[in-house]
């Protein structure tokens, strides 16, 4: 079984809109990257402690109402 072609993937996004319906895909979209960027930084975390390097502080986060426009 080799790797998922151009027709595959297509079949499989007709299944998803089918299934869920267009609505719910850009929830769905969210809620998978969120889980991909949550297991990429417990990846980092479980090999730097391997590792034996010390953890970075989280960065704190922004107050809400702080974005880079400028008030008129």
């Amino acid at each position: 079984m080799g790797p998922i072609g151009w027709p595959e993937l297509i079949i499989l996004l007709v299944v998803v809109l089918i299934v869920f319906g267009p609505g719910k895909l850009p929830d769905i979209g969210n809620a998978i990257g969120r889980g991909v960027k949550e297991f990429r930084k417990a990846s980092n975390d479980l090999e730097s402690s391997i590792r034996g390097e010390p953890s970075k502080p989280a960065p704190p986060p922004e107050p809400a109402g702080t974005d880079d426009k400028p008030q008129a």
